[in-house]
């Protein structure tokens, strides 16, 4: 007996369902409210149920994995090929459902509640820091407008906080009150992040997976526990370059006629971890003063960003072979062939 494929079309409220029978060729559409959802499929026999990797989508999977159903997360992107009119819930429900036929058809490892977690303070981090830079820079513009000139970055609120009792004397005390207060933000921003990034180390001590990849030069806190988090399970990725590939550190293809052309990076994927990785790499080539030959050559032909993001493509490699196979992290090693 053929396993019945169910394509989930996932919503706040009302979730749109398509699948047809396997042994009547019946084709079969059903519009659920989110309290329905749990207790049709607990009635239904193990099935694979196709959902789009979007907002819930690894929630919902970890519920329907629970009642025995065989989950498969697919890129919207993916998914959207497949949509062969105008786009309605039961449109998108069946094309979730025939792309999930397909055999080559790439799916998205199902993240546990813990690497959400931690996707969370990254995701809360990263807002928090945007939301700092507007203030600093913000700070500097009108500071300038008053005849300061503030040198760029974070670590100059310091001499903010100079000029500010410089011209105490010569602007109105709301200006000065109003660009203190502005300060205190910023520091308030700071503080909050420094807390985020506590609550991860303690995670990072208690993940023996997270510590092996902080060994690997150019890979800190942070990148080692976005990595884990992002991956999810590494077996989904049949190679590193896949992986690396992925993140988008690969080049774009162009070609016709059997003659391919090879562009700049792709920049697909998980762009907060590729930058990450991206920033791990040229603290390396610059502060590393110890390079082995190899990026030493690369540095001498190629232009620095190059080597920058060459980098970081093995950077993602490393990761992806450490946790595949759970080894540790070898200066210099070198792989042969099987």
């Amino acid at each position: 007996m053929k396993t019945t494929t169910f394509g989930v079309d996932l919503a706040k409220r009302v979730f749109q369902i398509h699948w047809v029978d396997m042994e009547t060729g019946e084709v079969g559409r059903l519009k659920l409210k989110r309290v329905q959802v749990r207790p049709f499929f607990a009635n239904r026999a193990p099935a694979i149920v196709a959902l789009e990797a979007c907002g819930s989508a690894h929630y919902w999977a970890r519920q329907l994995v629970a009642l025995g159903h065989e989950v498969r997360l697919i890129a919207p992107h993916f998914v959207r090929p497949f949509v062969k009119r105008n786009k309605t819930d039961a449109a998108d429900a069946q094309a979730i459902w025939e792309a999930a036929q397909r055999p080559e058809m790439r799916f998205v490892a199902v993240k546990s509640e813990a690497q959400q977690s931690v996707l969370t303070l990254h995701r809360v981090r990263e807002q928090l820091m945007k939301m700092r830079q507007m203030q600093i820079n913000q700070m500097h513009g009108l500071l300038y407008e008053f005849g300061a000139g503030v040198p760029a970055g974070r670590r100059s609120m310091a001499d903010a906080a100079r000029a500010l009792t410089e011209l105490a004397d010569t602007l109105p005390a709301m200006v000065i009150e109003t660009l203190r207060e502005q300060l205190q933000r910023i520091e308030a921003l700071t503080h909050d992040m420094a807390a985020i990034e506590r609550r991860l180390a303690l995670w990072r001590r208690e993940n023996e997976a997270a510590r092996r990849l902080m060994a690997i030069p150019g890979v800190g806190l942070l990148s080692a526990t976005a990595a884990i988090a992002t991956i999810g399970e590494a077996s989904t990725f049949h190679s590193g370059r896949e992986f690396a590939a992925f993140l988008g550190l690969v080049p774009r293809q162009s070609g016709t006629g059997g003659r391919v052309k090879l562009l700049g990076i792709s920049k697909r994927g998980d762009v907060y971890l590729r930058t990450l990785l991206i920033h791990g790499a040229r603290s390396v080539l610059t502060h590393d003063k110890h390079l082995s030959k190899a990026l030493q050559c690369l540095l001498a032909r190629r232009p620095f960003n190059v080597a920058v993001v060459a980098l970081a493509n093995k950077m993602a490699r490393t990761i992806w072979a450490l946790l595949a196979h759970g080894r540790t992290y070898q200066s210099g090693y070198v792989a042969h062939a099987a």
